[in-house]
């Protein structure tokens, strides 16, 4: 790196699938270049949802290897020809491949790693699952740093992988920022969601049994024979055939549409009646975060291990059992008869853009390096 040239800081994914992780990859490579610093994306494979959401500025690094092992050599080579200050991981296994890839390499390059969610202790038959906790416990210990998206999370790295909890940081995901509020207010022209319609419950979250919709959809069904609501889910995922079976069988498929992955779901949530986050499990939930920002009223299960941090203890939202669709539909509706309170700015603050970047600098050793505020290419 030439004197003076500014410092460069390297986030590392897989790909950029259209999930919470991206976005949050997105929003922060914002706030690092608002902050005066160069940043590299590097993906084992280009493409996805979110990839035209990457700022201009970023530079794109192409490892060409949508296997993560194949990956793994072109990663120690760009460590070694790039020198990057700063290499941020998200997710398994791109943060073991990236302690890895710093050890063989040599690099001066400090390894972060990034969990933004639980361990996973269901479905433990399947390969990926099965060693995640194994292969963390063998690498974490080597890492310069592990950030966790909640103390929830972080009390699990701890226990999952044997790194003291003392060396675990957590930061909030930089989710409020000022492009939420204007994306917030782009028209829709989707029917239900005009004015004079029937109450619009929404879910938000890729259609995977984590997130367990046909909980929601249940819940959906107690509350249509009470009083008429729609319910729309946005995201794309597997289960999506039989959560349109799940629909008819239940008699609300009429009432019910599943509109898959949205570049723009804020404009959606601004406009409903209730947000309902239906999940088994969660890392932090930025959907809650975002339905907060937008004063949107919540019904959240108390699920590890976010929720209960993002509402404060159910100051900010209803929480409710996990699988209980009898709670769900009970808190919706008292929802719609009584409208509660917003959320107050002080609480949002700390998932803002500027507030979080500054927690990651610090964490990274780093300061801005701006004397002001970048302004981002369109």
């Amino acid at each position: 790196m030439h004197p003076g040239q500014p410092l460069r800081i390297a986030l590392y994914a897989r790909i950029f699938y259209g999930g919470g992780v991206e976005r949050v990859l997105v929003n922060l490579m914002k706030g690092f270049i608002q902050q005066g610093y160069q940043v590299d994306l590097v993906l084992h494979t280009p493409g996805g949802p979110y990839t035209s959401q990457i700022p201009a500025e970023v530079r794109l690094i192409d490892l060409a290897a949508p296997r993560m092992v194949r990956g793994l050599p072109k990663l120690v080579r760009y460590l070694r020809q790039e020198k990057p200050q700063i290499l941020l991981a998200s997710q398994h296994y791109t943060n073991e491949v990236a302690i890895a890839a710093k050890q063989i390499s040599g690099a001066p390059t400090c390894v972060f790693v990034s969990e933004h969610n639980a361990f996973p202790r269901n479905n433990l038959h399947q390969t990926p699952a099965k060693w995640a906790a194994p292969a963390a416990r063998l690498t974490y210990p080597f890492a310069d740093g592990v950030i966790a998206v909640s103390q929830g999370v972080a009390d699990d790295v701890a226990m999952m992988t044997g790194v003291p909890r003392s060396r675990i940081q957590m930061i909030y995901n930089p989710v409020v920022t000022p492009e939420l509020y204007e994306k917030a207010e782009t028209p829709i022209d989707h029917p239900w969601f005009q004015p004079g319609e029937p109450p619009m419950i929404m879910g938000i979250g890729r259609l995977v049994p984590q997130k367990d919709f046909p909980t929601l959809l249940k819940a959906f069904a107690k509350i249509r024979q009470v009083q008429p609501a729609r319910l729309a889910i946005l995201g794309n995922g597997r289960e999506q055939t039989a959560l349109k079976i799940l629909a008819q069988d239940l008699g609300i498929a009429e009432d019910v549409s599943l509109l898959g992955f949205v570049e723009n779901p804020f404009a959606y949530l601004r406009r409903a009646s209730a947000f309902v986050l239906s999940s088994a499990w969660e890392g932090l939930g930025n959907v809650l975060v975002e339905a907060l920002a937008l004063h949107v009223p919540i019904v959240s299960t108390d699920c590890e291990f976010g929720p209960a941090e993002v509402l404060d203890h159910g100051k900010y939202g209803a929480l409710v059992p996990v699988g209980d669709s009898d709670a769900i539909a009970a808190a919706v509706l008292a929802i719609l008869r009584d409208r509660p309170a917003p959320v107050t700015s002080q609480w949002l603050n700390q998932f803002t853009l500027e507030q979080v970047t500054q927690q990651y600098l610090k964490a990274f050793g780093l300061t801005p390096q701006a004397s002001s505020p970048v302004t981002l290419a369109a």
